[in-house]
């Protein structure tokens, strides 16, 4: 910016400074005092880095914070070269600069992200993960961006096996980048031996440097990246559980019983996958009961406290019992004037209130609770 207004080296002629007398050659007042040495000249035509050292000073005495470590290294050297080399800048000077950075913020149309990483998140969602996985891999794994910030958003189960067969010390990284919510879930995953020596090896990464951080979110980004792509987003028994919550009672019981025979483990994974009419008694919190009778259509939610037997009959009095006096009376009445109910119906109904249970709980209008709670 050619003309711009500069600061003398001299200071131009000062006023008259009443009865202190002239200043000799010494540069004092007279009386020892020393004169605050010239400001210094700034250049005739500011280069565009100094100008960005300008507006940089100027957001951060505004207190905005600006993500500059996310600029190559030799970028942010040069910008602190800059605000070291810069002194005194004129509210004239500074209008200047700040009007030319406004004229070309304006001229800017359309702005494009810079690296692979940048472009795969802007296609995020309008091209598969096979695709993105591809490019990232014919790329070599050369991340422009934050490979942190792709690992925080995957999946516990996707990270939960890098934390149990990767060493404590990367364990230990991982765990210490992500949310503190989400590395308190991988934790309580790990066997208390691995957990502990994990949490030890944290209390030991104060010394990684930021580079040996970065390369190990760039290998796990790599190895995440290799991993082939998932057909299914649900695992087998959350797969099986849900199709067995609104099976018939006999055949959801023939169906354990032979996975007891075949394979105990994966048998007992479906059990806490499923959820029926006879768990609301043990895993519905009273509070939310009210809830849940409204998700349900009178005439069914009657149909279902009428025909329920056996355990499940235990779910219909928690359900009364956690709702106005006054109300309660009123669904008995009308189960009274129902009679009995067909066990096709009653199954039919009570999966219907299992239904209505699921969709509250996949909106986060209630929480199922589990043993613990």
């Amino acid at each position: 910016m050619d003309g711009l207004p500069q600061i003398s080296d001299d200071m131009g002629s000062l006023p008259d400074l009443g009865g202190m007398g002239n200043m000799g050659d010494t540069g004092d007042f007279g009386g020892g005092f020393d004169l605050p040495p010239p400001v210094s000249r700034m250049p005739a035509r500011l280069s565009k880095k100094a100008k960005a050292a300008i507006i940089v000073k100027l957001l951060a005495a505004q207190e905005v914070k600006l993500p500059l470590a996310t600029f190559p290294e030799e970028m942010q050297v040069e910008l602190a070269h800059q605000l070291t080399e810069l002194r005194y800048i004129d509210k004239h000077t500074l209008t200047s600069v700040v009007e030319e950075f406004l004229e070309e913020l304006e001229a800017i149309g359309l702005s494009f992200p810079g690296g692979l990483e940048g472009a795969l998140n802007v296609l995020d969602g309008t091209i598969s993960a096979t695709t993105a996985s591809k490019l990232r891999s014919n790329a070599g794994f050369s991340l422009t961006g934050d490979p942190w910030q792709r690992i925080s958003d995957v999946e516990i189960p996707r990270l939960l096996p890098i934390l149990q067969e990767e060493s404590v010390e990367v364990g230990a990284v991982l765990l210490s980048k992500l949310k503190v919510s989400k590395a308190a879930q991988l934790m309580s995953m790990l066997p208390g031996e691995r957990a502990r020596r994990v949490a030890y090896a944290i209390s030991l990464t104060s010394s990684v440097s930021p580079e040996v951080v970065q390369r190990i979110g760039i290998s796990l980004a790599a190895q995440l990246d290799s991993q082939p792509s998932q057909a299914f987003t649900d695992e087998p028994p959350e797969r099986v559980g849900a199709i067995l919550n609104f099976s018939s009672s006999s055949t959801r019981d023939g169906v354990l019983e032979g996975l007891d025979e075949t394979d105990k483990d994966f048998a007992e994974l479906v059990r806490k996958n499923i959820f029926t009419y006879a768990n609301i008694a043990t895993r519905i919190d009273a509070r939310d009961v009210a809830k849940v009778v409204r998700a349900v259509e009178q005439d069914l939610l009657i149909k279902a406290l009428t025909g329920a037997t056996g355990e499940a009959a235990a779910s219909t009095e928690f359900i009364l019992s956690n709702m106005s006096k006054r109300m309660a009376d009123g669904l008995r009445e009308e189960m009274d004037n129902l009679g009995k109910v067909k066990e096709t119906d009653a199954e039919e109904a009570m999966n219907a209130v299992v239904a209505a249970i699921r969709d509250l709980e996949a909106t986060g209008e209630i929480f199922l609770l589990t043993g613990d709670d």
